[in-house]
């Protein structure tokens, strides 16, 4: 399928990796970072509108996509995703802070660039939470001292095969098309087949093993006995690596917006991908109880902290889209659309 009116595809070498992205128009650089298990053009249906003000960059990020296939040192949390954005951003020669747009994964992601750049605003699009995805309690601080219970031997061992097949079909709960229309946006929301395929075939692009999808493990005596390793991409989430909680203490503090579906079942007080959740519901054995693994309240996670940022001084807007699921850009586009240009209008 051919690319949108208005936007085009290339490839730059960086000082780090090439990398592909797609841009759009011109004017104040917007960049927009996907997740896991996705790439760039999960949002080129938003270009050309954003276009008519800014320079949009997607890239697709590394590990994802058709940017060069390099492992990922998820000892450094989303440290390579925050220095590869800037690296291509040196590339292009766009110097002025960017407004930064990053979507579950890539919420770690921007939040970590900002910590070392200047930005112009930040907007966390059903991002992880603070603490990272799975094994921590509601303050953050982790169930088991291996942080057992996230990380890389977390992941569907028929999603891991699929994707490494290329499976197309929805044959399969397991299957990339079956996930994405179970939890990247709303049940109700049906895309057409076209731009259905196009994702599907995007997201088989990744770089599936220990060096990106899922990553590597390592086995642990704690319930549900594995431990993060220190490679790819679930690694990379696992709050032995991943944390964002410290944005509050950023100055001077860039405006935030957060948006968030109310039907996310990726990022959710009560994910059903997360063992504390999995555990109560029997589909995982041994689970110690609540109060030895319980779930992580990972929306209220992320309240909580921008709460602290704003009491801090920040500037937060906080958009809540009923029913959307873990991609409220996609089954709401056209409200998140306008939700994301009225808060870059004074931000």
């Amino acid at each position: 399928m051919t690319l949108l009116p208005g936007v085009r595809s290339a490839t730059v070498d960086t000082d780090r990796l090439r990398t592909h992205y797609l841009e759009a128009g011109a004017g104040a650089t917007l960049v927009l970072l996907h997740g896991n298990l996705s790439t760039g053009r999960f949002y080129e249906h938003l270009m050309p509108a954003l276009a008519q003000r800014y320079r949009v960059i997607a890239p697709d990020m590394r590990g994802f996509g058709d940017t060069e296939p390099k492992g990922l040192d998820a000892t450094r949390g989303l440290g390579d995703w925050a220095d590869d954005l800037a690296a291509l951003l040196r590339a292009l020669d766009l110097t002025d802070p960017p407004h930064l747009v990053g979507w579950s994964t890539a919420g770690a992601a921007i939040a970590t660039f900002a910590k070392a750049h200047p930005v112009a605003s930040l907007t966390f699009l059903d991002p992880v939470s603070p603490y990272g995805y799975g094994g921590v309690r509601a303050d953050g601080t982790p169930v088991h001292p291996d942080f057992a219970g996230s990380g890389g031997g977390g992941a569907n061992p028929e999603v891991v095969e699929r994707l490494a097949a290329g499976d197309t079909s929805a044959d399969s709960p397991a299957s990339i098309r079956a996930v994405m229309r179970a939890l990247y946006w709303a049940p109700t929301h049906q895309l057409p087949s076209d731009r259905e395929d196009v994702l599907v075939a995007e997201v088989l692009k990744t770089l599936t093993g220990p060096d990106g999808y899922p990553g590597d493990a390592t086995a642990s005596p704690n319930w549900p006995g594995a431990a993060p390793g220190t490679r790819g991409i679930l690694n990379a989430l696992s709050p032995q690596y991943c944390h964002w909680a410290d944005i509050v203490d950023l100055d001077p503090k860039p405006p935030i917006l957060w948006t968030h579906g109310t039907a996310d079942l990726v990022v959710s007080d009560a994910s059903p991908l997360d063992f504390g959740v999995l555990g109560a519901a029997g589909v995982v054995p041994g689970w110690p109880g609540a109060a030895e693994f319980p779930a992580q309240p990972m929306v209220t996670q992320i309240r909580r902290v921008l709460e602290d940022y704003a009491a801090r001084g920040g500037r937060v807007r906080v958009e809540m889209f009923e029913g959307s699921g873990h991609g409220p850009h996609i089954d709401a586009a056209d409200r998140w659309l306008a939700v994301l240009e009225d808060f870059l209008r004074t931000a």
